[in-house]
């Protein structure tokens, strides 16, 4: 199917030619350089497109029929044309002008191309400098360099030259050869000469054309350019090979040159073809007569240019050897100081290396010497230890044999529990069962664990806290009673697949918890901070009553600061991440208060069951929300709302981030616990009773 054309556009030679105009001074030159080139055979319909930027969908308008598709275009866009038409007239061209409405000018200029088969489109140069046209992402030309089809040849043209021209990959298949309209300065020579004049002017009178149109004709002084650049290149007594190349070139192209610049045009009737021959045959003798005369200039020219090049290249010849001479002086200077600096390089390099050495040699003493005596320090520490420890009747001293024997050698069938401390073991001693906790050899602070807790629960009784039995001294081994439930921790998360724990139970382990609590922060003749409570540290029996254990971190606070603001400051602080009082783990300043933070996150983790991670944060929201049942352990049944809710809110004032917000353990959170474990209790005894 043949290419749909634009409208009333003259199909002439089968060539469309499309030039895009706007009011820059680039469009002039592109619509006159389009007609020199371009404009060939019976092809003298040039068509004027002008993009008009709105944003309106995209409309093609005819400018030259006032009904075509919706009528003419408004008086700015008439402007654009105005320019071009009285030198269309001129030259006695067809121009049709065409608007076309779009919010894109490239977009709609690559969519005319492909609607109506465009062959070449003219295109004047951006204004835009090179480097703004290089970062500038909307520059027309170099979008449709990119985007127009393969069948369109892409010119664009600045001051009237070409800039850059982008040929055609393949041509239409309507349409003929594209090297038909080729630029001239791109058309290949022919030495044959005067056969083409003929062959043109016996074409002419064939065709019977009607108009003529002569084009430029290359003068004399077309040829004087390089004869004045080839003298003045003498004068300068510089001549490079490809200034002599360019000249041999153009003396055996010069008559080629002058042919291929003369275009014949139509004549308007059969009567004038004979002058314009004449014309045409009169105008070729004067054209020979002034190359004669230019090649005579030319042969003149070349002969200065070869003796001022000889004499040049004598002349760079001398300066480049004493050139060379000092460049060869100049690194042998250069050498010798590289020499020198080396040397002073490495003997500096050595002495480095030796202060290096020595300052090493004395550090290594210095730790050496440390080592031996922390060696020393502490085997004597732990002599004296062993020997308060093996002295000491405060408690029953247990041999080796004996655990070896309860634990049947520390199997691993009879290991209960993993702490950081060290292994729990299951035996049997005097016909009790006993947990056995055993010291790791490789624990940094166990050994002065193991003595705190042993002087801690070898001097305090109480239902609440953990009873010792005894212990091995010399293996670090502690012997306590042993608590069929195990850890609250394990309980809580049901580990086993054991029952959960009814809620009623859960009020009555949380006043029993702080009952344990409070005799050690009320011990004498200084309270005991416990440091690291929470659920792994609680143990239950068969009947849930829980006891307090773990006391090797425990510490002794004065009990002139136990409650102050300024508390007691200990080195560093120490006990289980979340469970950690912030005050002091930012500070090291230590209160009887810091074990209150641990109570009121292990209370929460009572009614939810879940990690101690961020649970303050997901009570408060939910108490928030009124959606605080969803967060309570759903594997019990019938929580009373309202009083766990007050449970909830005691545990998180107890977790508050100061201090000084917490509420005291023995006036308000011990007996507001006391109060729901009588009710949970009686939850319980009516559900057995019932």
């Amino acid at each position: 199917m043949a290419p749909q054309l634009p409208p009333d556009a003259a199909v002439g030679g089968g060539i469309l030619t499309v030039v895009a105009v706007d009011k820059d001074k680039h469009s002039a030159s592109a619509v006159k350089w389009a007609v020199d080139y371009l404009l060939v055979n019976n092809n003298i319909t040039l068509i004027l497109v002008h993009v008009r930027t709105k944003s309106s969908a995209h409309r093609t308008v005819d400018c030259s029929s006032p009904d075509a598709n919706g009528g003419a275009s408004d008086q700015d866009s008439q402007s654009v044309f105005t320019p071009f038409r009285a030198y269309s007239a001129r030259k006695g061209l067809i121009v049709k002008e065409v608007i076309v409405e779009d919010s894109d000018v490239s977009k709609a200029l690559v969519e005319y191309i492909n609607k109506y088969r465009i062959s070449n489109i003219v295109l004047g140069a951006s204004t835009r400098s090179a480097i703004a046209r290089k970062f500038w992402t909307h520059d027309v030309p170099t979008i449709i360099n990119k985007t127009a089809p393969d069948f369109c040849s892409v010119y664009v043209i600045s001051k009237g030259k070409q800039q850059s021209f982008r040929p055609a990959a393949r041509p239409l298949a309507c349409a003929p050869s594209q090297a038909q309209f080729t630029p001239p300065h791109s058309r290949p020579s022919s030495r044959n000469t005067s056969a083409e004049l003929e062959d043109v002017r016996q074409s002419s009178h064939m065709r019977g054309e009607q108009n003529t149109r002569p084009k430029k004709i290359l003068g004399a002084d077309s040829f004087d350019a390089p004869i004045r650049r080839a003298r003045n290149s003498s004068t300068r007594n510089s001549l490079s090979d490809n200034d002599s190349d360019d000249l041999a070139s153009f003396r055996q192209g010069s008559l080629d040159l002058t042919v291929q610049n003369v275009d014949f045009t139509r004549v308007s009737d059969g009567s004038n073809e004979n002058a314009a021959s004449k014309d045409l045959e009169a105008e070729m003798k004067r054209l020979k007569l002034e190359l004669k005369q230019t090649m005579d200039m030319y042969n003149t020219a070349c002969k200065e240019a070869v003796s001022a090049k000889q004499m040049a290249k004598q002349l760079q010849q001398s300066k480049m050897e004493e050139a060379r001479r000092f460049e060869q002086a100049r690194l042998s200077e250069e050498a010798a100081l590289a020499m020198v600096e080396m040397e002073k390089a490495k003997c500096k390099a050595a002495i480095e290396a030796a202060e290096k050495a020595q300052k090493l040699a004395e550090i290594e003493a210095q730790r050496v010497k440390f080592a031996e005596m922390k060696a020393k320090k502490e085997a004597q520490e732990k002599t004296q230890a062993l020997n308060v420890l093996s002295h000491d009747a405060r408690y029953r001293k247990y041999p080796i044999e004996e655990i070896e024997a309860a634990t049947d050698k520390f199997s691993k069938a009879m290991k209960i529990g993993e702490g950081g401390y060290g292994p729990v073991f299951k035996g049997k001693l005097d016909h009790t069962p006993v947990a056995i906790k055993v010291l790791r050899p490789d624990a940094a602070q166990g050994r002065k664990q193991f003595q705190q807790e042993v002087e801690i629960l070898s001097l305090i009784r109480h239902p609440n806290m953990v009873l010792l039995l005894g212990a091995c001294p010399e293996y670090g081994c502690l012997v306590y009673e042993y608590m069929n439930y195990g850890s609250l921790e394990d309980r809580l998360f049901r580990k086993g697949n054991t029952p959960p724990i009814p809620w009623g139970i859960r009020f009555k382990i949380a006043a029993d918890i702080a009952t344990g609590l409070l005799f050690l922060h009320q011990s004498k003749p200084e309270p005991l901070v416990h440091r690291d409570l929470k659920p792994a540290n609680i143990l239950l029996d068969r009947h849930y009553v829980c006891k307090i254990s773990d006391v090797g971190l425990a510490r002794l606070v004065p009990q002139s600061v136990a409650d102050s603001v300024t508390q007691y400051h200990m080195t560093s602080a120490a006990g289980t991440f979340c469970y950690i009082d912030p005050e002091y783990q930012q500070s090291g300043r230590l209160g009887t208060k810091s074990d209150i933070y641990s109570l009121g996150v292990m209370l929460l983790q009572i009614i939810t069951a879940r990690p101690p991670m961020g649970l303050t944060h997901q009570v408060e929201k939910a108490i928030e929300k009124g959606t605080f049942a969803e967060l309570l352990d759903p594997t019990v049944q019938g929580w009373p709302i309202e009083e766990t809710l007050n449970f909830a809110q005691l545990s998180l004032r107890c977790a508050e981030l100061r201090k000084r917000d917490r509420p005291d353990l023995s006036s308000v959170v011990l007996p507001e616990l006391n109060r729901l474990k009588e009710l949970g209790m009686e939850s319980v005894q009516k559900k057995y009773w019932s």
